[in-house]
């Protein structure tokens, strides 16, 4: 009865982590007694776990990454220019510590989503908050923002979130309207948190896409001199995994 209580009393203070150890401890085999500091150390660590557990699913929920990408999932076999020693020193977060950034450039296909995937997801993982968005669907929701007067909240929330992932920046020539809200965006992040970019144009290409060169030099300077370059070439990593999946044609 007196092991019930505390199950329920610790459920009441909420200190779930303790009463799953607990259990585990009731449910195991005898074992040398605990010395009572061994025994509130290892329920202890048990909370500390089960807490830091779930505010990374939190964070992961909030992300809503395109892929379930992780840093220890990469392939470096692939032929695509992809810096083992680069990868693994920007898997540290200390870019997003220091408020820097990442542009992640190449062909489609090559990888570029799954690698800005795995970087923020360790990033949520190392205690950031992280928040993943398709460049045009960012630009079309804070379009709407502006209409129904919810933009400037919409901007302050996304200034909130320490990495904020932009997904095939560069598809399309940017309006005006468009320009005023990437820079927007930028400004209000700037020196304050980091942005991870994919696109297949390279930062000298920008100024084209952007459209106006006042407005392009601004949000280059907010982006490209504070960031991190990684380049990729070669195949379509797709390509290559679907034609390895396609079943040999049987001799005549």
């Amino acid at each position: 009865m007196l092991l019930e209580q505390t199950f329920d009393q610790l459920t009441a203070l909420q200190l779930h982590g303790m009463v799953e150890a607990l259990h585990r401890f009731a449910d195991t085999a005898p074992t040398p007694d605990l010395a009572p500091t061994d025994l509130v150390g290892l329920l202890a660590d048990a909370e500390c776990t089960y807490r830091d557990n779930r505010r990374l699913q939190s964070r992961l929920k909030q992300a809503k990454l395109r892929q379930p990408a992780c840093i220890e999932d990469i392939d470096y076999r692939h032929p695509r220019g992809l810096s083992k020693s680069l990868v693994l020193d920007l898997a540290s977060s200390h870019w997003v510590a220091r408020t820097q950034h990442i542009i992640i450039t190449g062909k489609t296909g090559v990888g570029k989503s799954f690698l800005a995937c795995a970087l923020a997801h360790k990033a949520c993982r190392d205690g950031y908050t992280v928040t993943y968005r398709r460049f045009s669907r960012l630009l079309d929701e804070l379009t709407q923002a502006r209409a129904d007067g919810s933009y400037l909240g919409a901007l302050r929330r996304l200034a909130k979130m320490r990495v904020l992932v932009l997904d095939d920046f560069g598809l399309e020539p940017l309006g005006p309207n468009e320009r005023r809200i990437f820079l927007d965006l930028l400004e209000d992040r700037y020196g304050l948190a980091s942005t991870i970019i994919t696109t297949q144009l390279e930062p000298d290409l920008w100024h084209g896409v952007i459209g106006e060169e006042t407005a392009a030099d601004s949000i280059c300077d907010r982006l490209v001199h504070e960031a991190h370059r990684i380049k990729l070439s070669g195949e379509s990593v797709r390509k290559t995994n679907s034609s390895l999946k396609k079943e040999p044609k049987s001799a005549k």
